[in-house]
């Protein structure tokens, strides 16, 4: 049985660099499950990606793209060590938006069954999963009905990721606070 960390943060706060830093700390083979779909007339977040790809090349990152089906791409992980996953607040996203018109009909109790189904794979899963997300319940409600959906239901799946993991770290500027458990990764050397 593997080992869940959760790690957690504002925007730009660190979470990203600070759970590639996590695996790569381990001599373990790693894997990166990119939540973010690519669009071909969004150029800044084209240029994000580049960026992330570029921080991972030659250090033994293999990368595959997933933007939905998360608990498959984790039972499919098995051959890696060290699996991140960046990050569970576009894959909340990318399922509000997967219903089209009728996002409003995505509730807390689908997204708990969707966040149950991940932590079902994780916990299969022999290796370490490094699990990426939003905190984004700290700030204003948000003006409209869709941005108020989204806030609740990642908020949803966060708890059900934090509870089921068996450490959870805050970014807070670049600085990780232990919130649960340990920031080890197994085969650390």
């Amino acid at each position: 049985m593997g080992r869940i960390h959760l790690i957690t943060g504002g925007c730009r706060s660190g979470k990203s660099a600070y759970a590639q830093k996590l695996a790569e700390a381990s001599l373990n083979s790693r894997l990166f499950i990119a939540t973010c779909p690519v669009m071909d007339d969004d150029h800044e977040m084209a240029a994000r990606i580049e960026k992330h790809r570029s921080d991972r090349s030659h250090k033994g990152w293999q990368t595959i793209e997933e933007s939905v089906n998360l608990p498959e791409a984790i039972m499919s992980a098995g051959d890696y060590e060290v699996v991140l996953i960046d990050c569970l607040s576009l894959w909340i996203s990318n399922l509000l938006f997967a219903r089209g018109d009728q996002w409003s009909m995505l509730t807390e109790d689908i997204v708990s069954t969707h966040a149950a189904g991940l932590l079902k794979a994780a916990s299969e899963y022999p290796g370490t999963l490094l699990l990426v997300t939003n905190e984004v319940g700290m700030g204003i409600v948000p003006a409209n009905d869709m941005a108020r959906r989204y806030r609740d239901l990642l908020g949803r799946c966060n708890q059900i990721a934090a509870a089921g993991a068996d450490s959870v770290t805050l970014m807070v500027s670049g600085v990780p606070m232990l919130l649960k458990g340990s920031t080890e990764v197994p085969g650390d050397e």
